[in-house]
């Protein structure tokens, strides 16, 4: 145990000071501060000694410099049982300091509100996380806290110790410090590499906030959380049970097409990540109803996501199949009350979410993949017609639509569509051909389709077996990237079954 006689206190975030103050008051802690801190401390009528009257060096450097001195450092570093320490101490008249309640200036949320450099770089703390630093390190006699959301636990430590803190506290705390610390600097780190358009540095930090301890990973026997980089994931559940580490896969699977497709229009049915049905169906019931045709069977137990607001009777339509989760740009109230009848149904409202920017991580044991995520928008230019049959307006329509599924199935991937959704998804397949036959498959199982078949594969088909057996199925308009060596036998064969082919420029693997 050790006895709290000072403490420095110096925080950019002056929340629920006053009860912290009078916690400290009660066991006769003597109060050190500078700047704004000092100010708020006098203001709320506390007695506390100003940080250049302790040290006797003024601040400089227009506050940069106010807790960089050794009478600081020392009476934060020196260990309590060293002689040598406490001689070094009485030789220069320092004092030992037991308690260091700081935060950082607020850089993370500076970037969130101005692009001004010059702000910016003010806004990088050097003194606060040196200080937090040396108490970390020095927990066996200091203690050390960093936000106002660990006062409490530091004024009940303190109340059941009557002024005094344990080794256990301290450690934890050491252990919250270091994880700020690492934070701030991942940020800053992060920061200067964005703004050199260093995307893959020598050292790679990464960093983020726990949103969520999960109740277990894929399995039950596996551990799992999930992090982001901001403070929340700017999605809202409003209802059901709490979300499983494979619920947040398919989740963001669902989303990341979604957001995709044209604004405020399309649904998506997702199961272990994977598009089981999508469309674009202008009708919003009708979109649903198309999608879901698509499989209805692998729908069961999946993830819907619309990207429009869900009405009373596209929730009554939900209602009739078991579903995991349900994600919109909000609910109207007569929905959100038909879809809460089911209490354990995860109803997400994503209307503030948004993909721009992102870079997807994937880790491999000790190791992690990254790259910037596949979500540029496509355009008539991204395309080339190569065949002698030219699409009609509304068969190229039908093929960009299904070329854009195309990219979020697992590769092999092969997307049938047809009056602007999916009739059938191959995917996940080592063959290509087999996720051919797999698509065809599923549409012959669930639908009927006689006319405008159109199809997208995710890379180029290596031999004319592939596109031979769609258009043998049905298919009249394929859409493929190019790169083949056989890039001009599959135009050949195009052209002798007058079916329609369109080149994509870039090639859309995911594995």
């Amino acid at each position: 145990m050790k006895k709290i006689k000072k403490a420095l206190v110096s925080v950019s975030d002056k929340n629920n000071l006053k009860d912290l103050l009078e916690a400290l008051t009660k066991y006769k802690i003597e109060l050190i501060s500078s700047g704004g801190t000092y100010k708020e401390i006098k203001k709320l009528k506390f007695k506390c000694l100003e940080v250049s009257e302790y040290t006797g060096s003024p601040e400089i450097l227009g506050g940069r410099v106010k807790t960089l001195h050794p009478k600081i450092h020392a009476g934060i570093l020196s260990k309590r049982n060293n002689k040598s320490h406490k001689t070094d101490l009485i030789k220069n008249n320092f004092e030992e300091i037991d308690l260091v309640i700081v935060n950082f200036y607020p850089f993370e949320k500076t970037l969130e509100q101005t692009n001004n450099r010059i702000k910016i770089i003010e806004n990088i703390d050097v003194g606060g996380p040196t200080m937090v630093r040396a108490a970390a390190k020095n927990y066996n006699d200091v203690t050390v806290i960093t936000s106002s959301g660990q006062y409490d636990g530091l004024i009940a430590e303190l109340e059941q110790n009557k002024g005094f803190t344990s080794l256990s506290f301290r450690e934890k705390m050491s252990m919250e410090a270091f994880s700020e610390t690492a934070y701030y600097d991942a940020v800053i780190s992060n920061y200067f590499n964005k703004i050199q358009n260093n995307n893959f540095p020598k050292k790679k930090v990464i960093y983020g906030n726990l949103i969520e301890k999960l109740r277990y990973g894929e399995n039950p026997h596996q551990e799992a959380g999930i992090y982001s980089k901001t403070k929340n994931l700017n999605i809202e559940q409003i209802h059901g049970k709490q979300l499983s580490y494979n619920n947040y896969n398919d989740l963001f699977s669902a989303l990341i097409i979604s957001k995709s497709l044209p604004r405020n229009l399309g649904t998506v049915i997702v199961k272990h990540a994977n598009p089981c049905g999508v469309s674009i169906h202008k009708n919003n019931l009708k979109s649903y109803q198309l999608a879901l045709a698509c499989d209805p069977v692998s729908a069961f137990g999946g993830i819907v996501s619309c990207n429009f607001k869900i009405s009373k009777t596209l929730a009554l339509e939900l209602s009739n199949i078991f579903l995991e989760v349900i994600v919109a740009n909000g609910f109207d109230a007569q929905a959100l009350k038909i879809l809460k009848k089911k209490k354990n149904l995860r109803l997400i409202n994503a209307s503030s979410f948004s993909m721009k920017n992102s870079t997807k991580f994937n880790s491999t044991h000790e190791s992690i993949l990254t790259q910037s995520e596949d979500l540029q928008p496509f355009s008539i230019k991204d395309f080339k017609i190569v065949s002698k049959k030219k699409p009609s307006k509304y068969q190229l329509k039908n093929l960009i639509f299904a070329f854009n599924v195309c990219r979020y199935v697992k590769s092999n991937a092969i997307v049938l569509a047809n009056n602007d959704a999916t009739v059938g998804i191959g995917s996940g397949q080592p063959s290509r051909i087999d996720s051919c036959q797999i698509a065809i498959d599923k549409m012959n199982k669930f639908q009927n389709i006689q006319e405008d078949l159109v199809a997208a594969s995710d890379a180029f088909f290596p031999f004319i077996d592939g596109i031979e057996k769609l258009v043998q199925s049905g298919v009249t308009a394929v859409i493929q990237p190019s790169g083949s060596i056989r890039d001009k036998e599959i135009i050949k064969f195009a052209n002798q079954t007058n079916t329609v082919l369109v080149f994509s420029k870039t090639r859309h693997f995911r594995h």
